[in-house]
């Protein structure tokens, strides 16, 4: 990891479901990179209704360190749901967040923290993404449907990896709750002349645990909430 200097604070929320075979090693990875890029620091877990044992694992962690947070849902709200709550959740002026699958290394945030000086926030996509064929193609129509519907154009939308000013994060409100939310940011950060930068990141394929992003039923969830988005942006 290539020296930065050290962010006087920075929060990372981690939205985990299901998650027991992968958020220790997530957590304990991200708490080694943030004791070297911040000078306080926070790791915020979202266990959104998990059915394993993500959430007792987390307590255990919070036990021998005091930079662990654990924000609980009962039940499951969905991606949306996490996002929102670690997007809002977090305590400190810069708020990043990753998967818990550990398809990313944090340690990768180095690039992104050099770019916060001239940008509000800094977005990742994947160099190349280690996903199935259906999932790529779903990500490709995603991103073209957004272009379409509201202008919006990133490399990669749905990047589980930003790092974001508290500043800008204060001045929006979300109003779907869905796969879509994430894109709902960027579409109102767009809306609001922020200034966005992209940094190219390494993914991994998954190597525990279950993807629950391909599910049809999440997918039409999403189709249907930008629709109503779009006519509330637009027309109402």
């Amino acid at each position: 990891m290539p020296a930065v200097n050290k962010v006087p604070e920075l929060s990372l929320f981690l939205p985990a479901y299901n998650e027991a075979d992968n958020i220790k090693k997530t957590v304990l990875d991200a708490d080694k990179v943030l004791k070297k890029v911040a000078r306080k620091y926070e790791i915020l877990v979202i266990d959104d209704g998990s059915k394993d044992n993500t959430g007792a694992i987390v307590k255990s962690l919070i036990k021998k360190n005091k930079n662990v947070r654990l924000i609980t849902h009962k039940p499951n709200r969905g991606y949306g749901g996490a996002f929102k709550s670690g997007l809002y959740g977090a305590r400190y002026q810069l708020v990043s967040f990753i998967d818990s699958d550990g398809q990313f290394d944090y340690s990768e945030v180095t690039k992104f923290i050099p770019l916060l000086k001239d940008n509000d926030l800094v977005i990742g996509y994947r160099i190349k993404r280690q996903d199935n064929f259906f999932r790529v193609l779903n990500a490709n129509l995603w991103k073209l449907w957004m272009w379409l519907l509201f202008g919006l154009w990133v490399k990669d939308i749905d990047c589980a990896f930003k790092v974001i000013k508290k500043p800008v994060i204060d001045s929006i409100t979300l109003t779907t709750e869905s796969a879509l939310t994430s894109a709902e940011f960027l579409i109102r950060v767009r809306q609001a002349g922020y200034k966005l930068a992209e940094v190219g990141v390494h993914h991994y394929p998954r190597t525990a645990g279950e993807q629950t992003g391909a599910n049809p039923k999440v997918i039409l969830k999403a189709f249907a909430q930008s629709l109503r988005l779009w006519y509330h942006m637009n027309l109402s």
